[in-house]
């Protein structure tokens, strides 16, 4: 990214008959983000205006163009990538709305690769609705692994200012988690969450739970041991491989009783065992995070909407807090690189004192001391 320009921030619109417009346009409905980046739209000017109609918002001005190449600071921008007619059915569920989903999201992340945006922020999907011969992944997370990852697995992380909670697996089956969990799996999330928690989030030396897969932890064997022979080794290996990681808890009594407030991350060996509490606990300002890959990618922790779309009561304090952690890490991972890139041929020097760089080679005529 250029030194003399704001940080490109791309948004997709997400379900077209959901509650996607209505935030975008709400968090931008003031100036204070546009100070921080240049947002950039992923859609259609035609349903946004649809949108905003139908919602009596006012918005900022609106540049709209067909190339995020040509994008204006201090304004909200909209790419149209959207080459046909789309029904409108606010809070109904359709196979258009998919395939509008899918176009912006296939055009933002191409920009991203190509460096024309620097981060990426996706509003909610419909995963039926998405899914096609182009989409066949179960959500966001998978298809940008495969999109971006170069190789590198994406590791799913929701945060907040109280909470950071990452997953094992994500959109799978209950009936298949027991099956997918290994040790080697374990392992490798926690390398990827402790990496993320340092770079990306800024905590030095973070300490990490991991939940257990059974209730109780398994009892000791008595309802599971997939604690005995998976878990506890994962962490045990970790722990020989400097990731401080603690557990296995149980999860009904480790976030009853708060212990999380203890931890800088937890680890959650299936999806909703650590998304149903993390949205008690932080629904409103929760941001869904796409750690371990190249790019920078946050998401809002919230669904399409359907029962509240079109009717102006969404809240977009979830989406105002993706747009600014993806700023964040963004920032985070550009000082990470800037500070481990060369560290040999930086120089300190203590404030107040003589700090003075001795010539080695003029030692051997200096008189000997005493």
């Amino acid at each position: 990214m250029s030194k003399d320009r704001k940080i490109r921030l791309g948004i997709t619109h997400g379900d077209t008959n959901g509650v996607g417009y209505e935030v975008i346009m709400k968090c931008f409905s003031s100036n204070d983000i546009l100070e921080l980046c240049t947002p950039i739209v992923y859609g259609s000017s035609k349903i946004m205006n649809y949108h905003r109609k139908a919602l009596g918002l006012q918005t900022t001005q609106v540049n709209i163009t067909r190339n995020a190449g040509y994008v204006k600071d201090s304004t909200l921008n909209v790419v149209d990538v959207i080459n046909e007619d789309v029904k409108i059915e606010l809070g109904q569920p359709g196979k258009q709305a998919g395939k509008a989903a899918f176009m912006a999201l296939e055009a933002a992340v191409s920009d991203l690769k190509k460096g024309v945006i620097d981060v990426l922020v996706t509003a909610p999907i419909n995963k039926e609705n998405i899914h096609s011969e182009e989409f066949a992944f179960p959500g966001h997370t998978e298809y940008l692994e495969a999109s971006l990852g170069d190789g590198e697995k994406a590791l799913m992380i929701l945060c907040s200012d109280k909470l950071r909670v990452a997953l094992v697996t994500t959109h799978l089956p209950i009936a298949q988690v027991a099956g997918a969990i290994t040790k080697e799996m374990i392992v490798e999330k926690l390398k990827a969450f402790d990496a993320s928690l340092q770079q990306d989030f800024n905590v030095q030396k973070p300490r990490i739970a991991v939940l257990g897969l059974n209730p109780h932890c398994g009892d000791n064997g008595v309802i599971g041991n997939e604690e005995k022979t998976i878990i506890e080794p994962a962490i045990q290996e970790a722990n020989d491989n400097n990731v401080m990681c603690f557990g296995p808890y149980a999860a009904d009594g480790f976030f009853g009783n708060a212990q999380y407030l203890r931890f800088d991350g937890v680890l959650a060996m299936y999806h909703d065992q650590g998304l149903a509490p993390f949205k008690v606990i932080s629904m409103n300002d929760g941001v869904n995070v796409t750690a371990g890959l190249p790019y920078v990618r946050t998401s809002p922790d919230h669904g399409t909407g359907y029962d509240i779309a079109g009717q102006g009561i969404a809240n977009e304090q979830s989406m105002r807090q993706a747009i600014y952690t993806a700023i964040d890490i963004f920032r985070n991972r550009k000082n990470w690189d800037e500070m481990y890139q060369n560290p040999l041929k930086k120089q300190y020097f203590d404030k107040g004192k003589d700090n003075v760089v001795l010539d080695l080679t003029k030692i051997e005529d200096e008189e000997p001391l005493g």
